[in-house]
């Protein structure tokens, strides 16, 4: 036998993600070898990191035995150790731009296919004692969710090579193509469902899975806890953000729930190939730099709660696909700085807000929209900045804009504010970021004075 002389080639088709692999074949007097699945360069081609766990043969005694087609909730790579098959695809998956979409192609050593979860697969031998091989990335179990298309529906056009003989009782009773149950897509799971960002991302995510502490405790070990072969994505919006009660009382709920969850969470998305979110904060730096702070500026935590979060975002980076989104000054739906600015201003209290620590407001509904931003774009891995865009000001300058009278607002230094208050948190005095970085993915939030002026008339 002869080298087929190929490169490793990867071609598209007509269903959104099927993919066609040309292998090398490397052949001679003694038979052939091929490199059927090499990570490495098969992610170089284009294939997805789809991380196979199971790989499974189907022996096929005689030619004209046929199978499918069944649509399974993983992802598969599909290839024959011996024999040729033909082999065709339907998409069935729920809200796919190529829905019912049919793909043909003959299968032989030197073709692979991948098979994106939800399109359903079927196949017919062509030779006799044909060995047909495939990869999965989850294991079967009977509470996932099947889907199935009749293979001789003559609306899916499949012009099958040999009479369809050989073919189990089951497959011969698939629904057709307009009575096929679609698979529906990987869920997406935030955590911190009762906070001010976890209630904004239900209006950006209406599809997610949303869990508070005591839906799933992300804190305990987590990789029995979920299906998680199911989920595309972690967003991670729970958190422990009493800075003050941090330094004392709070330290061991502040260490577990920033950095030991994050650790959990990085683990089960390496484990099963999912995208993890993480949302941080200003206070993982000191705030001593004299200007804006880039996402690879060292960590320089104060205070035990900042010293929490940036270990937090250590954590994040054990998932190789990870975004680590920093914040800062967060308002959104419940307690926050600008209610208690105005609920003051309402009952004629003048207040002394300090004057020398300096951010960007971060309006809850534009951190969600940012986060959907990186996950729709598949943006690069990695840690941005996310916080509302405009000039800086201090938040004596934030609580002037929501009093009545502007005068009513007293301005002091950090400094003197915390002098008598046993326990406090250190703040660092500069909470600017650099936003280039999320900007130049396509993603910029509005100013955040607009957002005050039209979260104020809402109040």
């Amino acid at each position: 036998m002869t080298s087929f002389n190929k490169e490793l080639t990867v071609r598209d088709t007509a269903i959104d993600g099927l993919l066609i692999v040309d292998f090398p074949v490397h052949g001679d007097n003694r038979g052939w070898f091929k490199e059927n699945w090499q990570r490495q360069k098969m992610l170089a081609v284009g294939l997805p990191d789809f991380g196979p766990v199971q790989n499974n043969m189907s022996f096929n005694a005689t030619a004209g035995t046929t199978r499918g087609l069944h649509a399974e909730p993983w992802d598969k790579f599909v290839s024959v150790g011996t024999g040729r098959v033909f082999g065709a695809w339907c998409d069935l998956r729920e809200g796919s731009a190529t829905y019912g979409a049919v793909v043909t192609q003959e299968i032989t050593p030197d073709i692979g296919v991948y098979v994106p979860r939800g399109v359903a697969n079927g196949f017919q031998a062509l030779e006799d004692e044909t060995l047909y091989t495939y990869l999965v990335n989850d294991h079967w179990s009977p509470d996932a969710q099947y889907s199935n298309v009749n293979l001789a529906d003559p609306a899916l056009g499949i012009e099958w090579p040999l009479p369809l003989t050989e073919m189990s009782e089951k497959d011969k009773n698939h629904p057709m193509l307009v009575d096929a149950t679609g698979v529906p897509a990987r869920k997406v799971l935030v955590t911190g469902a009762g906070g001010q960002l976890g209630t904004a991302l239900r209006a950006v995510f209406p599809d997610a899975e949303f869990v508070s502490r005591q839906d799933l405790d992300i804190t305990s070990d987590l990789s029995s806890a979920r299906p998680w072969k199911q989920y595309s994505a972690i967003i991670n919006a729970a958190a422990y953000t009493a800075v003050d009660k941090a330094e004392g009382e709070g330290r061991a709920d502040a260490w577990a729930v920033n950095a030991t969850a994050v650790a959990n969470l990085a683990a089960v998305a390496r484990e099963n190939n999912l995208t993890l979110v993480h949302v941080s904060s200003d206070y993982v730096f000191d705030g001593t730099a004299p200007g804006e702070y880039t996402e690879d500026a060292p960590l320089s935590p104060l205070g035990v709660y900042g010293q929490t979060k940036a270990a937090g975002d250590l954590a994040a980076t054990g998932a190789p696909q990870h975004y680590v989104v920093r914040t800062s000054w967060v308002i959104g739906d419940g307690g926050n700085f600008v209610r208690t600015m105005k609920s003051l201003d309402a009952r004629g209290i003048t207040p002394s807000v300090v004057d020398d620590q300096i951010g960007r407001l971060s309006f809850t509904q534009d951190i969600a929209a940012g986060i959907k931003h990186l996950l729709d774009t598949r943006a690069a891995y990695g840690t941005y900045n996310l916080t509302n865009s405009g000039e800086p000001a201090s938040w004596a300058d934030v609580a002037r804009m929501i009093f009545r009278d502007p005068a009513a607002v007293t301005g002091v230094s950090t400094a003197e504010y915390f002098v008598d208050k046993q326990g406090a948190a250190p703040r660092p005095l500069n909470s600017r970021l650099d936003l280039g970085k999320l900007t130049a993915t396509g993603f910029t939030a509005p100013d955040w004075r607009a957002r005050l002026a039209d979260y104020l008339e809402e109040l």
